[in-house]
């Protein structure tokens, strides 16, 4: 198939035609290790102007406003903790940082200061209830509380991305809908946040399903293709949206013109020795198999941006910085840089030198990124969020 025909998007699902002017911002998951270098992406982004109504024009042409933030697993947890304090950060207003530093980073840091699940816990969840359960119960106490997607802005739309093991398409919750376009839509749902980014966070076996209960009457009438009925549409079973699309591609890719993709996904390693049993290697066979997939995304991805097809930026937690040809970029050896890379994917606590280092790395590969590909003429920054810890 010649290159031009490729998509790092699924083909069958719909989206629109001709992309849109504006930016759609993507964020992958990777536990807290992504919840919290994407909070370092967002900061930078917040001190560029990149979160406001003010249009941009970027080096190829204009490139309009953020129009839609999505989102998977570890990223979503950060994206969700955006979306609920959007109103009162009044983005346009003067002294948008501290309210930014208030209203979004206090609150992550002091959640990724606690693990939401570790072997025991969820051990004990899973004779109890479901360990999904107890996980979004966690979100929900420490971090969202009872709000729902209705609490969500109106505009840049939030989109939080699970995995339908059901219908094996990707299902999106928004604030407008949520939907799978196999199984059909919901028009305003009112799911809770913790629910929802506890389904983008079922990272499976060990966290997925989570189930979830509908009604067959909620659904608009033929908005789904070939599964609009039962269980499909009363009883989904999600798990997390990296199963389909790691880095949040497919609600950005087809609809706008700019996209903007910061991946702090975990990598691939080489094994000397692969386990006999049958579980162990299935898991491995598994990985191998979505590294595959994940690396023709990134791939076609990065080809549609090198051709102009598309506007826009990639990066990624294993990113070089000195491959960004910005001038005055901050300093960020790639020996320590890799060290952050390489931290776990998991929701286990983060001590407060691991979280500003990622938060750290985060806004200067942001930095690097935006100066380097998307916009021209912006003010390089004069330090880390926290200087002291440095990456």
């Amino acid at each position: 198939m010649p290159q031009e025909h490729l998509s790092p998007v699924s083909s069958d699902a719909p989206g629109g035609d001709t992309p849109a002017l504006g930016i759609g911002l993507c964020l992958s998951g990777g536990g807290y290790r992504a919840m919290l270098f994407h909070l370092g992406v967002l900061w930078r982004l917040a001190e560029l102007g990149y979160l406001g109504s003010a249009d941009h024009d970027g080096k190829h042409g204009p490139i309009g406003t953020l129009q839609r933030i999505s989102s998977v697993s570890g990223g979503s947890i950060v994206a969700a903790a955006l979306g609920l304090a959007w109103n009162d950060l009044q983005v346009d207003e003067d002294e948008l940082l501290e309210r930014f530093r208030e209203l979004v980073v206090k609150p992550v840091e002091d959640f990724a200061s606690q693990t939401t699940v570790s072997i025991w816990s969820a051990a004990w969840a899973a004779v109890v209830s479901t360990v999904n359960k107890s996980v979004a119960r966690v979100y929900r106490r420490r971090l969202y509380g009872n709000k729902t997607l209705q609490d969500f802005p109106d505009s840049p739309r939030f989109v939080i991305n699970a995995t339908n093991l059901q219908s094996g398409a990707l299902w999106r919750f928004s604030k407008p809908f949520t939907r799978d376009w196999r199984v059909g839509e919901i028009k305003n749902p009112t799911d809770s946040i913790a629910s929802v980014v506890g389904a983008s966070s079922a990272f499976p076996p060990f966290l997925s399903p989570a189930r979830f209960k509908y009604n067959e009457s909620q659904y608009t009438p033929g908005s789904g293709s070939g599964l609009q009925k039962p269980p499909y549409t009363t009883r989904p079973a999600l798990a997390d949206g990296g199963v389909y699309d790691n880095m949040g591609l497919e609600t950005v890719f087809k609809n706008f013109q700019t996209v903007i993709v910061s991946n702090a996904g975990g990598g691939y390693q080489p094994k000397q020795k692969i386990a006999g049993d049958w579980a162990l290697q299935s898991y491995r066979v598994m990985s191998t198999i979505d590294n595959q997939v994940r690396s023709l995304r990134k791939r076609v991805l990065i080809s549609s941006l090198a051709s102009l097809e598309k506007y826009g930026v990639y990066w990624s937690i294993r990113s070089d910085i000195d491959g960004y040809p910005a001038e005055n970029k901050l300093p960020c050896p790639h020996e320590r840089t890799r060290e952050l890379a390489d931290i776990p994917t998991d929701l286990a606590a983060k001590d407060k030198t691991t979280q500003r280092r990622l938060i750290n790395w985060g806004y200067a590969i942001c930095d690097a990124g935006i100066r380097s590909w998307v916009e021209d003429d912006l003010t390089p920054p004069t330090d880390f969020p926290y200087p002291a810890e440095g990456v």
